[in-house]
């Protein structure tokens, strides 16, 4: 509306709405009109949608499930404004920062709580890295990253974390509510499986859950009954926590006794250093290609083989950091597409280890 015209603003909606014989201006959305529960009046519940509904049966033919049971459940799944907020990206031009990352993570908090859950699942830990490779400091590191040992492990009901974003992803990033609506189906899975109620779990604003912040295709997929108690807890037991990271790392190609990567010296040519960057995490390169790019390596590194990646870390308006990544670290990055992360296990369990 021009600006002459805003102080006729509030005449103009009166009239309207006298004309229209209604109380409220509100504008016509797209799905049918919201439902709002009784014990919450702000709370949108998703009863009221059709195409829900209609997800639930089909998702419940497709399982095998009951869809009296799985409707029933979707209809108390309520929208959760944050859930749209928190998934969405940094705002743009948020320059990235290593050193402020890893000091969110390798922390006295964090380190004294690693010391104790690994006193408290020593046996678990080595089990664990006996059966699939995987080193007990990594597995603490990625609990002491994802919840802090179970200190926090998200507060939203999971499936109106994952009703959100599977029925009204925001707009303003790429939509991926196709993969939440993956998630919802084997959440419903994972519940009917283990005897779950569905409205009674809670994790990230994502729909992670547990210790180690397994979505629901993740838990269904590799989470184990390590203790052999009958029943998969990602949530209280320690050893199924300890037993599921180790097994999912070595699902994504964790291979045993090889280093998560090296120091290097990255080129200083530019042409060169790009070139290296180009796969980004993905390990691509041999030492001697490292080399005849112009990139220094330490006798470890010229001497195993592997295939590496360059991986550098913004350090905000300092010089980046460098580090040559191996296969391994590629597994690490395979619980959270990020190399910033996987430092951040991988530095915080040596530190935890440091300190044993």
């Amino acid at each position: 509306m021009p600006p002459r015209f805003r102080p006729l603003l509030p005449a103009l909606l009166a009239v309207a709405c006298l004309l229209a014989g209604v109380a409220d201006a509100t504008p016509k959305k797209k799905h049918p009109a919201p439902v709002r529960a009784e014990d919450a009046p702000d709370a949108v519940i998703y009863g009221g949608r059709d195409d829900v509904m209609r997800f639930g049966a089909e998702l419940a033919e497709r399982q095998g499930l009951d869809a009296a049971w799985v409707q029933s459940q979707l209809a108390e799944s309520r929208y959760i404004p944050n859930v749209a907020k928190f998934i969405m990206p940094p705002p743009a031009g948020t320059a990235k920062n290593w050193a402020a990352y890893r000091s969110r993570f390798v922390e006295p908090k964090r380190i004294r709580a690693g010391l104790a859950f690994w006193r408290d699942n020593e046996k678990w830990l080595a089990r664990a890295e006996e059966l699939y490779g995987v080193p007990a400091e990594i597995v603490v590191g990625i609990v002491g990253v994802e919840t802090i040992y179970g200190q926090q492990m998200g507060g939203f009901r999971v499936i109106d974390a994952l009703a959100t974003l599977a029925f009204d992803f925001p707009t303003g990033r790429r939509d991926r509510s196709g993969f939440f609506r993956d998630e919802l189906e084997q959440y419903f899975v994972l519940c009917h499986s283990e005897a779950v109620d569905p409205l009674a779990l809670r994790g990230s604003y994502a729909g992670a859950m547990g210790m180690g912040q397994f979505m629901p295709s993740s838990w269904n997929r590799y989470a184990v009954d390590f203790d052999g108690d009958g029943r998969v807890d990602l949530h209280a037991s320690g050893a199924d926590v300890v037993g599921s990271i180790a097994h999912y790392l070595a699902e994504f190609g964790w291979q045993r006794g090889m280093p998560t990567h090296f120091d290097v010296a990255a080129p200083v040519d530019v042409a060169d250093r790009a070139a290296l960057l180009v796969p980004d995490i993905v390990p691509s390169f041999t030492p001697q290609e490292f080399i005849a790019h112009g990139a220094a390596l330490p006798a470890a590194a010229r001497e195993s083989g592997d295939k590496l990646a360059l991986i550098e870390l913004q350090n905000g308006d300092a010089a980046p950091s460098y580090v040559a990544g191996t296969p391994n670290f590629y597994a690490v990055t395979r619980y959270n597409w990020s190399s910033y992360y996987a430092l951040a296990v991988i530095e915080l369990g040596q530190a935890v280890k440091a300190m044993r």
